[in-house]
């Protein structure tokens, strides 16, 4: 038997899942104490069931971290047989490499923490890095939002798929690969050349970087830039701003996950982005919201996965 349990970093997606599956969220109790420590309950019976925890680890990330390790815990002692955790965005996962002498692997550390405790299978949404998954010695799978955002980009673009108008645009060296997967899936071939930002990255500031060159083709073009992760906002804005001062004519994002910075959304909706397609991976504050977002569910891609458990 299967049973669905949801934490408090984005209870709405996870009852978007629920009634897709057709099956009710099993009870659980989540009490937070004035000294910020968190306790979780399980208040339904789970012994010998298959039970998955959908929490993703977004900011306040620590705290929902240590929320899903409890949940864990609190299942494995009611006899859970077999414990899943569905992170849609996983937090640290941009801290996978030591970039300067000293600092710690901070992915490795929440990969362990994620073994240890006893999850016997983690699924996420979009990992930042996909040689991460080489890391896990659990079972893993890593699954793309883009289907589901290109094809609500698609529909705004009223169908336009012709690669004589539409440009898919990598905004730094990095998203490469991330952005030629798109481009394969949005135009259904593997004949597709895409655009690359060349771009520095200042690795002493965080979330400060520097646009330096476009490479591609983007004259006369709707452009489609293509990230997993939103933070300032500023990679996406340099990118757009590039890609107009070249000769585009459109400009628009398809981000998986929105891990907002403050004064991200000012700085996005200030900008030359005519729309941001993003998929509900994190719960959207009212006052991160903006006219240029559009925020597309990826509840039915979730769906799917968890009814091949059951």
């Amino acid at each position: 038997m299967l049973k669905l349990f949801t934490g408090t970093a984005n209870p709405k997606l996870s009852q978007e899942v629920s009634r897709l599956l057709k099956i009710h969220l099993s009870e659980s109790e989540v009490v937070r104490f004035d000294n910020s420590e968190v306790k979780v309950t399980i208040k339904d019976k789970v012994k010998d069931s298959t039970c998955v925890v959908i929490q993703p680890t977004s900011n306040p990330t620590d705290t929902n971290l240590m929320e899903l390790f409890f949940f864990t815990d609190a299942l494995k002692r009611s006899g859970a047989k077999e414990i899943i955790a569905l992170i849609p965005y996983f937090g640290y996962a941009r801290q996978n490499r030591e970039h300067l002498p000293g600092e710690a692997v901070s992915a490795n550390v929440v990969i362990r923490f994620l073994e240890t405790i006893g999850i016997n299978a983690v699924y996420t949404v979009n990992l930042h890095d996909e040689g991460t998954e080489g890391i896990f010695s659990i079972t893993f799978k890593n699954l793309s939002a883009f289907d589901i955002l290109g094809r609500e980009v698609a529909h705004y673009l009223k169908n336009n798929k012709n690669m004589e108008e539409v440009a898919i645009v990598s905004p730094d060296q990095g998203g490469v690969e991330r952005a030629q997967n798109f481009a394969e899936k949005f135009f259904h071939t593997n004949k597709v050349d895409i655009a690359v930002i060349e771009k520095r990255r200042n690795l002493k500031v965080a979330h400060k970087s520097e646009a330096l060159n476009l490479y591609g083709k983007v004259k006369n073009k709707t452009c489609i830039l293509v990230d997993d992760i939103i933070t300032s906002g500023g990679t996406l804005v340099h990118a757009a701003e590039f890609c107009l001062k070249r000769g585009a004519k459109r400009v628009f994002a398809c981000v998986v996950h929105h891990d907002f910075s403050p004064g991200a959304s000012e700085s996005l909706a200030r900008s030359k982005i005519e729309k941001i397609f993003i998929s509900n991976s994190i719960a959207l504050t009212p006052s991160q919201n903006f006219p240029q977002l559009k925020e597309v569910s990826i509840a039915p891609l979730i769906a799917s996965v968890i009814n091949d458990l059951m």
